[in-house]
């Protein structure tokens, strides 16, 4: 049975970002490595992307509690050159490496025209898009892959799970307009936002999920399971049949693959899980790249011609008169602003899961007054 709406609190932004610090530096996060990576938990709940925000605390204290995750670890820069660089996670949680990765790309792109970094060591690092922000913020183009430590994607024409959900983000600064911001799983869906799912007992649309035999799974606790515990069954790429031509979402995850492990030297999880040892980090790793416009066009010129592109695509007659015609980045945009005022939703399942961090780590619980409902 699903969650009803009334079961539902919504905390303030600044309560989540604060609960995210409070138990980051309980499991022992140096205070500026936790302070930016509570920044981006929370930015991601801020623009309306619940599979990737504070939901993903016990999912984290799962890794820390089995030593695969050096909370406390700083990454390093080990390749360096005008355009490039290489850092290692040195086995740490993904945020703090991948801020200064994309920030150090975006240095060497305002230098040079382009700027490239990766990391390898690494563990997740939450939704891609917000390290593509980081870049339109500081006024250039971002692109963003990742390689993931699950086996979960069931690729093309297989009966096995082969890859992660492999993400990628795009983003381009614009002018008068919201950035274009394109964050994508190349799964049909993110696990994560299956996980969301469970928590709100909500039934999966069929597509997102499937059995050993290819079978639609539309129970999100079956799926779950499917995802994360059994060896057949899994994810559909981009697209969910070949019919609907999935391959082009097998083909994305290769790339993002093949960018984040390949090029950095971290590892590929379907061999790295036949080998693995207790308490061996994820080894994930990431890719970056900035272009700053500046190089290739005037000044202001590409974010103008940006700006008329995205009035033309608005300008379109709409299939629903009452549903507008967006880009990538609006929908997120218009979740900042709801829920800087509304707060972010929290469903009973999370809160029940949140205190219990809380109660085992010693951090104050800080999201809600009164019992959580059993």
């Amino acid at each position: 049975m699903a969650v009803k709406d009334s079961e539902i609190f919504k905390a303030p932004l600044d309560q989540v970002r604060e609960q995210i610090l409070r138990v980051l530096q309980a499991w022992g996060m140096p205070a500026d490595l936790a302070t930016t990576t509570a920044a981006l938990m929370s930015e991601t709940d801020a623009l309306g992307i619940d599979s990737h925000g504070i939901s993903m605390l016990p999912s984290y204290e799962d890794k820390v509690r089995a030593g695969t995750l050096n909370i406390a670890a700083r990454a390093r820069v080990v390749r360096d050159s005008p355009a490039s660089a290489l850092l290692d996670a040195e086995g740490g949680l993904g945020y703090p490496a991948a801020a200064q990765a994309m920030n150090l790309a975006v240095d060497k792109a305002l230098a040079q025209g382009v700027g490239a970094v990766a990391v390898r060591n690494s563990h997740h690092f939450g939704a891609a898009g917000v390290y593509a922000r980081i870049a339109v913020r500081r006024g250039v183009v971002g692109l963003v892959t990742s390689s993931a430590n699950g086996v979960i994607m069931v690729p093309t024409g297989a009966a096995r799970p082969m890859l992660g959900t492999n993400p990628l983000s795009f983003a381009a600064p614009a002018g008068k307009h919201e950035p274009f911001v394109l964050d994508m799983a190349t799964t049909t869906v993110a696990a994560n936002k299956v996980k969301v799912y469970d928590f709100h007992r909500k039934a999966l649309p069929s597509g997102w999920a499937v059995d050993g035999q290819g079978q639609p799974v539309t129970d999100s606790a079956e799926a779950m399971a499917y995802i994360f515990d059994r060896p057949d069954g899994g994810l559909t790429p981009l697209g969910g049949t070949p019919a609907m031509s999935s391959h082009k979402g097998y083909g994305l995850a290769m790339m993002a693959q093949i960018l984040g492990s390949t090029l950095t030297g971290s590892e590929f999880a379907l061999t790295y899980a036949q080998r693995r040892q207790a308490g061996q980090p994820d080894n994930i790793g990431h890719f970056f790249l900035a272009l700053n416009p500046a190089a290739f066009r005037d000044a202001g010129a590409f974010e103008a011609d940006l700006d008329q592109m995205i009035d033309a695509v608005h300008d379109m007659p709409r299939a629903d008169p009452a549903v507008p015609v967006m880009v990538a980045g609006e929908p997120e945009a218009a979740h900042r602003a709801r829920r800087e005022v509304e707060g972010v939703p929290i469903p009973p399942a999370l809160d029940q899961r949140l205190r219990a961090i809380c109660e085992r780590c010693g951090a104050p619980y800080l999201l809600r007054d009164r019992p959580a409902a059993h």
